[in-house]
């Protein structure tokens, strides 16, 4: 179970919808109103706001295999463009608070191993392929039929663990805690603030914001992470305009105490025509010829893995942190999510803007009060701005932002009381599931290795049968993609 939303201790009482639009959208039959679907909205979207800004630095910032650059500003339109309308499209069809984005880590992935060996456009085809296979498996039922497979205690752990995982990037993303350069010949991978010392302006906002956040979540003031988030972003304007901090990279040379991405300065031009340029720029064909087949294929079924699994891990999560699972641990109308996210992946690749995949930020949202679509239609309309005031969208700085991860976090961990420690046969996968994602930066390793591992706790106490069919191939499937390092060596 989840803790309750942090406008009050307790949720209105279903009753009857008041119109078409509550009926639709369930909105008083999950026990939510207008003004906590409107408030999650908000904290959701300037939760993952920075993808408008950190996508193009991520894509722009590589080379395709004819040394071809994408433009910036067609990057962050088309990435604005797409989330928004993705977004939308969840609300409506899935009816989830459950915002979509252009997905950190795949996005590397197309812009560092996958374009350097062909165009951007053949990388993209390779995204909508993926995007298409995706689709097929949640319309034969394939893709939400592994989802229910899965134990729903190893469920919960997904949760718990991508609780953890929002709460490193929140406080790597705020400075607050760093990488220890290997140079300084230490083993300790992490440290506090800038050698052990919190000595930088930002990290003090952060700070500051986070425990204001965490005082009125305590004393349930309504909309505490969006005040949290609001308040960080006008001290964090001030602290610049007193301080002149910068950003932490000043023409190539690194600024550590500069603020992690955005600079929280009012812009001289808010407003600005999108460039939406790189719609519709991908080629499905030309990957095949230029890369050769075995490579494309073994693209194709990397990108597949993350974005298969990480969507039911985020699904679970969000759901968890609301309330919103059935007795399996599966939320309401779990095929519609999942088609419209493989739409995600499609219509990413097809604009230019790799892969697009549901943002466990939403969990911001949820902790908000969010429980239905209509957040949905909010974060989804203030994307669309976004194409237009870009600018706007840049001033709230990740030192602010990252205070809602964090409480987030927190949330989220509370469900670890529900899994069952003295029993090792799912206390062992559960806690690998939990650790390995933050440690390892990435939701599908936390999956597929508590997979397999559940498995092969199973199979070695003889409960063969206790294992669901379908885990045998998923987890076949995880031990391939933790080994296509060597399988890729030995075969291409």
């Amino acid at each position: 179970m989840a803790v309750a939303p942090l406008d009050n201790g307790t949720p209105p009482d279903p009753g009857r919808p008041r119109n078409r639009f509550d009926r639709y959208f369930e909105v008083t039959a999950r026990g939510s109103t207008m003004s906590r679907e409107v408030r999650g909205g908000l904290a959701t979207f300037f939760t993952m706001a920075y993808i408008v800004v950190l996508n193009p630095l991520i894509l722009g910032g590589a080379l395709d295999g004819d040394d071809k650059a994408l433009s910036l500003p067609a990057i962050a339109a088309a990435t604005a463009l797409v989330a928004g309308l993705m977004t939308i499209l969840m609300g409506v069809v899935g009816r989830f608070p459950l915002a979509v984005a252009a997905g950190l880590g795949v996005n590397a992935l197309v812009a560092y191993e996958i374009a350097p060996e062909m165009t951007w456009a053949d990388a993209m085809g390779l995204v909508v392929i993926e995007g298409v296979i995706i689709a097929v498996l949640v319309l034969t039922g394939l893709r939400t039929a592994v989802f229910r497979s899965v134990p729903t205690q190893m469920k919960t752990a997904i949760g718990v663990g991508i609780g953890l995982f929002l709460t490193v990037i929140g406080l790597v993303n705020a400075g607050f805690v760093r990488r220890i350069p290997d140079v300084e010949n230490t083993t300790v991978p992490l440290g506090l603030g800038i050698g052990g010392k919190l000595v930088s302006w930002p990290t003090l906002v952060f700070v500051l914001g986070l425990l204001l956040t965490l005082v009125l979540v305590v004393r349930r003031v309504k909309g505490a992470i969006l005040i949290g988030i609001f308040g960080s972003t006008v001290l964090a304007m001030v602290v610049e305009a007193l301080g002149n901090i910068g950003p932490s990279f000043v023409n190539g040379v690194p600024n550590p105490k500069g603020w992690s991405l955005n600079v929280p300065t009012l812009p001289s031009n808010p407003i600005d025509v999108p460039d939406l340029s790189l719609i519709g720029k991908f080629n499905v064909l030309g990957s095949w010829e230029r890369a050769g087949w075995l490579v494309v294929l073994m693209f194709i079924f990397t990108l597949l893995i993350t974005d298969f699994f990480d969507t039911m891990g985020t699904m679970v999560a969000v759901g968890q942190e609301g309330s919103m699972l059935d007795e399996q641990g599966t939320p309401p109308r779990a095929k519609e999510i999942l088609l419209v996210d493989s739409i995600g992946a499609a219509a990413g690749g097809a604009a230019s803007v790799s892969s697009n995949t549901a943002y466990v930020e939403s969990a911001a949202g949820v902790a908000e009060g969010a429980r239905t679509g209509v957040a949905n239609l909010v974060t989804g309309a203030l994307f669309l701005l976004a194409m237009f005031l870009a600018p706007l969208v840049v001033v709230v700085p990740f030192e602010a932002a990252s205070i809602a991860l964090v409480v987030v976090g927190f949330l989220m961990m509370t469900a670890v009381r529900t899994i069952d420690w003295s029993d090792y046969e799912i206390a062992i996968p559960a806690f690998l599931t939990i650790v390995l994602m933050p440690f390892t930066y990435s939701i599908s390793n936390g999956i597929g290795a508590g997979l397999i591992v559940y498995v092969v706790v199973k199979l070695a106490k003889g409960k063969a049968r206790e294992i669901h069919p379908l885990l045998y191939a998923v987890a076949a499937l995880f031990v391939v993609y933790f080994l296509r390092g060597p399988v890729e060596a030995l075969v291409l």
